[in-house]
């Protein structure tokens, strides 16, 4: 542990308000994981354990907020408790085979998937305003959206919490605010699901871990009361946004040298 004992008091104030926004934009549209790792890079921690620790503080999050929801029966645990369990599942089956396979494909992959997803909703005006006809059994839900989303969230992450929202809004047929709030539930199993992994790896900066829980708790509880108050109003428009800087921050980090050399080029 020389990190913590090297690092100044400082580094953990602004890793606790990086937490503490990923936690606010997390609740409401997903994409908070692009904050904080990022974060914990700059701060000199090592890939595996910067994505170990992310884990610890994601659960903090996607906790709070489950927690919220539930409290004000906007979620059914029971009714999701199948694609919970798989959620579990899949994040555990995605955690263990990403130590054995390459992702540089979903890499190249991803940032068009998170395009799509944000002009499916940019494009879709009246998506999510209300309930609408359900398309498949929650134990297909379970079988697809909640293995699928867990194993890609404990094997990559990025932008899950949209992929799951829209998956509940266009198979389960749930408004934009019930989707959301159901997504956070699935993001906990898949977080809670991988983090144990880097647990028994021994990777997980605790002390560090906890100060950003702290702050991924505050505000993902402040957005969560914000997704039932506003809605639709609000989650799309954010859904929107954050599709479209994750897109461009995916898109540099793949291609930031080929970019650059495309725009001089044009000059």
């Amino acid at each position: 542990m020389d990190w913590l004992t090297a690092v100044a008091p400082e580094v953990y104030l602004l890793l606790f308000f990086v937490a503490l926004f990923a936690g606010f934009i997390d609740s409401i549209a997903g994409g908070g994981g692009l904050l904080t790792i990022p974060a914990l890079l700059s701060a000199g921690i090592t890939p595996v354990e910067a994505l170990a620790t992310n884990k610890l503080q994601a659960v903090g999050g996607s906790f709070s907020s489950t927690l919220y929801f539930v409290k004000r029966k906007a979620i059914s645990l029971r009714e999701q408790r199948f694609p919970f369990i798989m959620t579990v599942f899949g994040s555990m089956l995605g955690a263990i085979l990403i130590q054995m396979i390459s992702t540089d494909f979903l890499k190249q992959l991803l940032p068009m998937m998170i395009i799509f997803v944000g002009l499916y909703f940019l494009l879709t005006p009246s998506i999510g305003i209300e309930d609408r006809h359900q398309r498949v059994s929650m134990p297909v839900f379970g079988m697809t959206i909640g293995l699928g989303m867990g194993f890609y969230d404990g094997a990559f992450g990025p932008g899950t919490g949209s992929f799951m929202a829209l998956g509940y809004v266009l198979l389960l047929g749930y408004n934009l605010a019930k989707a959301t709030a159901h997504a956070k539930l699935l993001n906990f199993a898949s977080n809670l699901g991988s983090l144990v992994f880097f647990i028994i790896g021994g990777h997980v900066l605790w002390t560090l871990g906890f100060v950003m829980l702290i702050g991924q708790m505050v505000g993902a509880r402040l957005g969560a009361r914000l997704v039932l108050t506003k809605g639709q109003k609000l989650i799309r428009p954010m859904i929107v946004v954050i599709s479209l800087l994750m897109s461009i921050k995916l898109l540099h980090d793949n291609h930031g040298d080929a970019i650059k050399a495309w725009v001089i080029s044009l000059f």
